[in-house]
């Protein structure tokens, strides 16, 4: 059950992150320790221009897209969230239809009033579906109950101008299903004026219990005063359901315990200062389907926390995790976060969209949200999908931002930012993968303490001196250790390698690139890594690693028809090294 994963996690999380001196030491492995739902089949890719070559991550755009995806699941007979696993023997059919609400079948131990289209229910008694259909334009269904019931909506219209459409008085389980074909809408007032004493308002569609979607129908909810959809334990979401959420006053989607998208197709809209698309003050998972967030909301100062809020895509208090599906997000807003967690983020598969345009808020020259892609309080394990990333906000618009460690062990990586492109305030590890990271104020790649390049395939940007392609804290006492992997990092300066661990030959040299060139490093006739270079360079540092170099040996680097013998170093080398390129358009010494 959801509850039972949420407790075996949170056991999991108990951490301390070390810091290291040098290169002598490795982190522990974070991407073995995880969430472990359910999965939905993968589906195919939205984004405009989020499939290709890593050129496209200047200019792929995110957009929302409601076609429905084809999927399979596989039904977990032990697993009390699948309303497959319930019996409900009794079916309420409640028909809103001229202004009133009629209600028929139903069973002793069931009561149903209605004031017009306001309905009521309570309910004693458990194995009870409640079958919604028919339109109000002044209506509201209000649900106490006992037991886990089933809703579903079957072609129904609630529209209540003084509160909640649906609101669910019940901490029990809600099976929240979308029948076949039907298309369904909720709205909300823009005050909730009709609350009761006592009782949670919280939403368009609100439940004090789990809500739980699924259903192969679809779902258009508008709120206009809170949140769009709002659980106060946990919202799960299925394969083949088709949610769009629209919420111009706060968040779209929020379970407070965890929130977990396991399949289905997910669009939410939100406008509202400091609004987050999806939030949870758990764990966030996603494992299927295709969700698409757009965020227009900036910043603001809130007096009860004493500190500034920004706007997010997806905003979880405890840890974040992608195992599969598609994940894209656009935050336009001041100082707002494509995804935010205060905990650990794991990237383990799916694909991964970011874009965030909005530049700095600031609160009284002391305060700030600084707009970033994607945000980890804690440690960041990239461990497979794909992952593209862009910021053009300026200053502090990092692409990928932990305020742990970043390991990046396989998949692709793809960041453009302004400021840092990939940012670790402590070690950053690249094991495996293929990463680009292209900054156009600031570094590449950069960590507070060691930067560790082990394996994969990383070509990095930096802009002028300072800043570099590849950065590590040299003055905290910090390096750059390379073992193994390939990298091609071009910037104002780069770090060399300078721990004794660092075991793998470099080359370093200067020179200009032009966009859609490919270096290649040789050893004699022997190719020893091959780079696609997306950005154009001109006049900068260049440093150049590949797996198998070793120091005091010659190699050849060619960035398209310019070419210079190099011979490698190992660590301890601070200098440029080497020539600059020399024959052909670019070349010349820096």
């Amino acid at each position: 059950m959801i509850m039972k994963k949420v407790m075996i996690f949170a056991m999991l999380l108990a951490s301390a992150t070390s810091i290291w001196q040098g290169c002598t030491a490795d982190q522990e492995d974070w991407t073995n320790q995880s969430w472990n739902g359910q999965q939905g089949s993968n589906s195919t890719g939205t984004a405009s221009g989020s499939s290709g070559d890593i050129s496209d991550v200047a200019t792929f755009d995110i957009a929302l897209n409601e076609n429905s995806l084809s999927e399979s699941e596989q039904v977990d007979t032990d697993d009390e969230d699948y309303v497959e696993n319930s019996t409900f023997d009794t079916t309420v059919a409640i028909v809103f239809a001229n202004g009133s609400a009629t209600a028929t079948n139903v069973p002793e131990g069931v009561t149903v009033t209605s004031d017009g289209a306001d309905v009521v229910v309570s309910s004693t008694i458990g194995g009870v579906a409640y079958e919604l259909s028919g339109t109000t334009t002044d209506g509201s269904l209000k649900i106490y109950s006992d037991k886990k019931l089933k809703l579903v909506l079957r072609g129904v219209s609630i529209t209540n101008p003084t509160g909640a459409a649906i609101n669910i008085q019940s901490k029990k389980r809600v099976f929240v299903v979308l029948a076949d074909g039907s298309n369904n809408n909720l709205t909300d007032g823009t005050t909730y004026s009709d609350a009761t004493d006592g009782e949670d308002m919280k939403a368009c569609l609100f439940s004090e219990g789990q809500l739980i979607f699924s259903g192969a129908g679809r779902l258009n909810v508008y709120g206009y005063c809170k949140a769009g959809i709002r659980s106060d334990d946990y919202v799960v979401i299925r394969p083949n359901t088709n949610l769009y959420v629209k919420a111009t006053a706060g968040n779209g989607i929020k379970g407070n315990d965890a929130l977990s998208i396991y399949g289905g197709v997910v669009n939410v809209e939100v406008s509202g200062t400091a609004a987050k698309a999806l939030s949870t003050d758990g764990h966030a998972l996603i494992s299927g389907g295709r969700t698409t967030l757009l965020v227009t909301g900036g910043a603001t100062y809130d007096s009860d926390e004493q500190d500034v809020v920004g706007s997010a895509g997806l905003k979880a208090d405890s840890t974040f995790t992608l195992t599969g599906g598609e994940l894209y997000v656009k935050n336009t807003g001041k100082g707002g976060k494509g995804i935010s967690t205060d905990m650990q983020t794991y990237v383990k598969g799916g694909t991964l969209g970011i874009i965030t345009t909005g530049s700095t808020y600031s609160y009284s020259g002391k305060l700030d949200s600084k707009a970033k892609g994607l945000k980890a309080d804690g440690d960041l394990a990239i461990s497979g999908g794909t992952v593209k990333v862009r910021t053009t906000g300026g200053n502090g618009s990092e692409g990928i931002e932990s305020k742990g460690t970043i390991t990046i062990s396989d998949g692709s990586v793809q960041v453009q930012a302004y400021d840092d492109a990939i940012n670790s305030k402590s070690h950053l590890y690249i094991k495996g993968g293929s990463v680009y990271a292209n900054s156009t104020g600031n570094d590449g790649l950069d960590s507070n303490g060691n930067t560790y390049i082990q394996g994969g395939t990383t070509v990095a940007y930096g802009t002028r001196q300072p800043e570099c392609g590849i950065d590590a804290n040299e003055e905290g006492g910090y390096s750059v250790c390379i073992t193994g992997g390939n990298l091609f990092a071009i910037g104002g300066g780069n770090s060399t390698p300078s721990g004794s661990n660092s075991t793998q030959g470099y080359v370093t040299t200067s020179g200009s690139i032009s966009a859609g060139t490919t270096a290649t490093l040789a050893s004699g006739s022997q190719t020893m890594a091959t780079f696609t270079l997306p950005a154009s360079y001109s006049n900068g540092s260049i440093l150049v690693t590949a797996q198998g170099m070793t120091a005091g040996s010659s190699y050849t680097l060619s960035i398209g028809s310019s070419q210079v013998t190099l011979t490698a170093s190992q660590y301890g080398t601070t200098g440029m090294g080497g020539g600059g390129m020399q024959g052909g358009p670019g070349g010349g010494r820096w």
